[in-house]
């Protein structure tokens, strides 16, 4: 197949490339790296600073349109797969419809039905728009939600999700808000991973003390949880200061964070997940354990029945401290998890496993589309 890979988050098109290209197929994946990440991609579409720069961005994506056509499978990673406005988009997408064999939409992060589904009809205990029937009023929520509902970019959303012919969704939250409204085209697959060579650091030992790591995005740490994780982490640090090495990456690169990240035994991850996403898959599979998003349906989805190697913490200052406690109480527990943790990207992620799935839903699409 001819597949073209439109759009960049966190490395999974990146990644999905790797895994189609060794089973033969020929991709192009086209991005902007996904900002300042850099991720690999064969066409940038990087948009420069200022008015100038998104009409230079659009130039170069009109001149490019002619390359873009008679492809197998075109995946976007989501509506808003180019630095441009939904309105200069929804002509973009029309062509690319109009003039490749099918359309798949990615459901991998941000975008309307998640913004609309989490804040209305509240299918999760919690998320990043909700804690139960409370809807978050923190600046970031309330900034995407003026971004999505009732603005062209959610429309856009709303015409592709109608219009595409497949939808592929990587998380049990996105999951919920797209199978509802569409569950003949809506497809589940995980993210893919590339596995190192040999996990990072110790696999079959921790270190004394845990050397527990935490990255901080600058102005999403409220919104992410990362603000109370931080602070449940300090005070079990107060509380056995001989047993916690604290690690704190602040708004650091992308590779500089990796580089930090790596030797530690524990990450603190997202609080209002579900499930665990790239940053924290990548870290299982260096053998680091993660406490974050390890709720039951992210197993029930991936028909995981054994392995739990994910510290589940619920969404509360308290919540985090206590299983935070009793891994600095019962160090040996986190050896376990790492073995774990690593079969279980082995097992659920590698990129090479992800990468015949998305083969199959291809497939099934064009066969669709044949008779």
């Amino acid at each position: 197949m001819r597949i073209l890979l439109l759009g960049e988050y966190s490395n999974v098109h990146a990644t999905l490339a790797l895994g189609l290209r060794r089973l033969g197929h020929t991709v192009t994946v086209v991005s902007n790296g996904d900002f300042w990440k850099d991720y690999p991609r064969d066409i940038d579409v990087s948009r420069k600073e200022g008015k100038l720069g998104g009409i230079a961005l659009l130039l170069k994506v009109v001149s490019l349109l002619p390359r873009l056509t008679g492809y197998d499978i075109v995946q976007l990673i989501n509506p808003m797969f180019l630095e441009l406005k939904a309105e200069r988009i929804a002509p973009i997408y029309r062509f690319l419809k109009k003039h490749n064999k099918r359309v798949v939409l990615g459901a991998f992060g941000m975008d309307y039905y998640w913004v609309k589904t989490c804040t209305y009809d509240k299918p999760l205990r919690y998320s990043d728009f909700n804690i139960g029937t409370h809807v978050r009023t923190d600046d970031v929520a309330e900034k995407d939600r003026r971004d999505w509902l009732g603005t062209p970019k959610g429309r856009l959303n709303e015409e592709i999700a109608t219009t595409c012919d497949g939808i592929v969704t990587e998380l049990y939250e996105y999951d919920v808000c797209y199978r509802p409204l569409f569950p003949e085209k809506t497809q589940f697959i995980p993210p893919p991973i590339v596995l190192p060579d040999k996990p990072c650091g110790q696999i079959t030992a921790v270190h004394k003390p845990l050397r527990l790591f935490i990255g901080i995005s600058k102005g999403r740490s409220r919104y992410k949880g990362t603000d109370i994780m931080l602070a449940a982490a300090k005070a079990v640090k107060e509380k056995y200061p001989d047993d916690i090495d604290l690690i704190v990456a602040n708004g650091v690169p992308f590779d500089e964070y990796s580089r930090m990240l790596d030797g530690s035994d524990l990450l603190m991850d997202q609080l209002y997940s579900y499930t665990p996403g790239m940053n924290a898959l990548l870290a299982m599979s260096k053998g680091i354990v993660v406490i974050g998003g390890g709720e039951p349906e992210n197993y029930e989805i991936i028909h995981e029945d054994r392995l739990r190697p994910i510290i589940n913490v619920l969404p509360s200052f308290q919540s985090v401290f206590e299983e935070l406690e009793k891994v600095v109480l019962n160090p040996t527990r986190v050896v376990r998890l790492k073995e774990e943790s690593v079969e279980y990207v082995r097992k659920h992620h590698d990129y090479m496993k992800v990468a015949r799935e998305y083969e199959s839903f291809y497939r099934k699409l064009l066969n669709n589309q044949d008779t």
